[in-house]
């Protein structure tokens, strides 16, 4: 354990995999992506591909920190907060994003503004919205799960998905080989969705993260030319018809508040807000 100032921080493994987990799914809806990550990898960091630092009070871990590709903040109260940013701050900024709870991750960056900013930018509130009811939309027949054949007529629409969503390029720095990684095992996985007509994406969207008790959508695009006219409101019902059919019970995203368009469309297909996620991206 290690000590920031008088508060305990520790580096967990997986002695701690029943208390984290009865933590993260005290929320299964918002804690689905680390949920996830811990069902798949458990707490080891070599198989995690992240630290989860976990805080606690009076011996016990009440609260949790992923720190891998993105700082995510679980369940942390303000001491809690000031206590993963003492260690983050401490070891040097090594994510991409920071990811959570709009009130818990601005009092993060508040902390370390100072030493991390400027961020490349600010998504200061992001719905979370979430469904367990098939959708009254009629589903779009032709979305169907993407075969591995298909990878590089469906490589271009998640690089275009990426690049408006993210504001740079999934194939910048490593040119692309992580994120090409990514989407051919969600492909392999059977988690990859699209409409696909004369060899060009209509429609797509992924079912990233998994755990027993819920999915999380990512990914949702429609070319330019085509919006406007249903495609994503019939590809979003026939996604999440599948994901409960044979995915988990609950199916979650989280979207810009400024997206009115699609926020509309997943209000449409039955999704409703549960609470605000904010991002801060570097």
């Amino acid at each position: 354990m290690r000590m920031l100032g008088s508060v305990p921080v520790r580096v967990l493994d997986d002695r701690h995999r029943a208390e984290a987990l009865a933590i993260l799914d005290a929320d299964p809806v918002s804690n689905v992506f680390v949920s996830s990550r811990v069902h798949a990898a458990g707490l080891d960091p070599r198989r995690l591909g992240a630290q989860m630092w976990g805080y606690l009070r009076e011996g016990r871990l009440v609260s949790l920190c992923y720190s891998g590709a993105n700082l995510i903040p679980v369940a942390a109260g303000p001491r809690a907060v000031r206590a993963f940013a003492e260690r983050a701050q401490a070891q040097g900024r090594r994510c991409s994003s920071i990811v959570g709870p709009v009130d818990t991750v601005g009092e993060l960056w508040e902390i370390l503004a100072p030493y991390w900013g400027p961020p490349r930018a600010v998504r200061a509130v992001q719905p979370v919205m979430a469904t367990s009811a098939v959708p009254a939309v009629p589903a779009d027949p032709g979305v169907r799960r993407v075969r591995m054949e298909e990878f590089d007529i469906v490589y271009p629409a998640c690089v275009a998905m990426f690049t408006e969503e993210v504001g740079i390029s999934p194939d910048t720095g490593d040119g692309g080989v992580l994120y090409r990684a990514r989407v051919a095992e969600l492909i392999r996985d059977g988690r990859a969705f699209a409409r696909i007509e004369g060899g060009r994406v209509v429609f797509k969207a992924e079912v990233g993260a998994v755990t027993p008790h819920a999915c999380q959508v990512q990914g949702v695009w429609v070319p330019p030319d085509l919006r406007g006219r249903g495609r994503a409101a019939a590809g979003m019902s026939a996604v999440v018809r599948e994901a409960l059919r044979g995915i988990a019970p609950a199916v979650s995203l989280y979207v810009n508040d400024y997206n009115e368009r699609a926020r509309a469309v997943y209000r449409r297909v039955g999704f409703a807000e549960i609470g605000s996620f904010m991002s801060i991206l570097f």
